[in-house]
């Protein structure tokens, strides 16, 4: 397996423009199933988990093309192939594609998706979604396998604010002729940004942002050209590196920081140094951070589970100590045994809590990824660190980051990669 190494201790300079998120690109992939039109979708990250996505497309039938972060697919000839164990283990975002393929074709089939190690996230939310809009779901003991005669418009309450599911429900009705209501969704800037695709295609729908969703679908839907919105999570990454890494300062564009509200109040909360723009953001190290009582992770507007695992960074070189509350996803805090290697002081309880003392001296040692975003910031960990850290288990962040190497670089770090 490959992996990073990185010699800590250099400081961060300069600028760096987030790519097309991935939460959100992976989505729109699947949205393109509800058309038999060209889509092209621009600005999107060439990143491992995208590459998966357009694997699963062609395996249906997808003709693409993906150069320069342009993307171009066409699904006239789509069929609706079961889609096995070894197509979707990969990658827990598979599970999008259940509703556009339902909506277009009447029934789906295909085996439980894989991914990231980071809790059970029970798909229970998706299939009720779909039965409130008609299916049937047949079961399987290997397959999630559902079936409609005809699918009809509904107003129902989501089983949990689920993003992925309300994004599943979302593409199903879009292409369901009538009014349905989608309650509880969720408002993520992901899910917002599949909305504003839908309604470019031909759906009407009110409501992004909160959560009641109102969609008037419509039986078929036209092609689109749409870019893909900037990474948030991506946003945050660079922001925790240039706050740990002692001498830094770097501004990060391509995206409107106040989608990171409430990352930017902990990290106002904690002391740090940074200066908002429309478009951009430029954070700079400073010395004495302090802790504060809790971060604790909550469907948005709240503070991202995505960011958990790198704000803690934040954490261990601030005074004080700080309880973490990881309310959305059990097997998050694996990361922290190994920032302890590298000398960090860190405390699991259970699942769901943990708790970070501070400041550390981190030092750098051979650590393993144990998820997308633990890797990330095991990567800064070293960056920070005295002394030469190894980062391996790297496929998981290339699965959402990229160019990451080559963006640190371009700021100064001394980062390579081993194959």
């Amino acid at each position: 397996m490959p992996k990073f190494i990185i010699n800590g201790g250099r400081p961060l300079r300069g600028t760096v423009k987030v790519s097309g998120s991935k939460n959100a690109v992976l989505p729109m992939l699947a949205a393109t199933i509800l058309t038999k039109n060209d889509c092209l979708l621009t600005n999107v990250p060439d990143i491992a988990d995208v590459r998966t996505m357009i694997g699963l497309l062609e395996f249906l039938g997808s003709r693409v093309v993906f150069k320069n972060n342009r993307l171009l697919i066409n699904n006239r000839n789509l069929k609706n192939h079961p889609l096995p164990h070894e197509r979707v283990s990969k990658m827990r975002s598979s599970i999008l594609l259940l509703g556009p393929l339902l909506a277009r074709f009447g029934s789906v089939k295909m085996a439980f998706p894989g991914g990231c190690v980071i809790g059970k996230r029970s798909v229970r939310a998706h299939l009720n979604a779909l039965r409130d809009l008609g299916a049937e779901l047949i079961e399987t003991k290997d397959w999630l396998y559902l079936r409609a005669k005809k699918l009809k418009p509904s107003k129902f309450l989501m089983w949990e604010t689920s993003v992925t599911a309300t994004e599943n429900a979302l593409m199903a009705a879009a292409l369901i002729p009538g009014k349905s209501e989608i309650h509880l969704a969720a408002g993520e800037p992901h899910v917002q940004a599949l909305g504003e695709m839908l309604k470019k295609m031909g759906a009407k729908i009110d409501g992004l942002g909160s959560s009641i969703l109102k969609v008037q679908g419509k039986k078929s839907l036209k092609g689109v050209k749409h870019q893909v919105i900037g990474d948030y999570i991506e946003m945050g990454t660079w922001a925790v590196a240039a706050a740990i890494v002692p001498g830094s300062k770097v501004t990060i564009t391509g995206l409107n920081p106040e989608q990171l509200d409430s990352f930017w109040s902990k990290l106002a909360e904690a002391g740090g140094k940074f200066t908002l723009q429309k478009n951009q953001v430029t954070v700079e190290y400073r010395k004495g951070l302090k802790a504060f009582s809790k971060l604790e992770t909550r469907v948005y507007p709240g503070f991202p589970t995505d960011l958990q695992a790198p704000f803690a960074l934040i954490l261990t070189q601030s005074q004080g100590v700080t309880r973490i509350f990881e309310t959305l996803y059990e097997g998050r805090f694996d990361y922290l045994l190994e920032l302890e290697k590298m000398g960090a002081k860190a405390e699991v309880y259970n699942e769901h809590q943990a708790l970070v003392v501070g400041p550390t001296v981190l030092k750098g040692k051979a650590v393993s990824s144990c998820d997308l975003r633990a890797g990330a910031t095991l990567v800064l960990a070293g960056l920070a660190a005295k002394g030469r850290t190894e980062v391996d288990n790297i496929n998981y962040i290339d699965r959402g980051y990229e160019n990451f190497e080559g963006k640190l670089r371009a700021l100064g770090a001394a980062i390579k990669r081993l194959n």
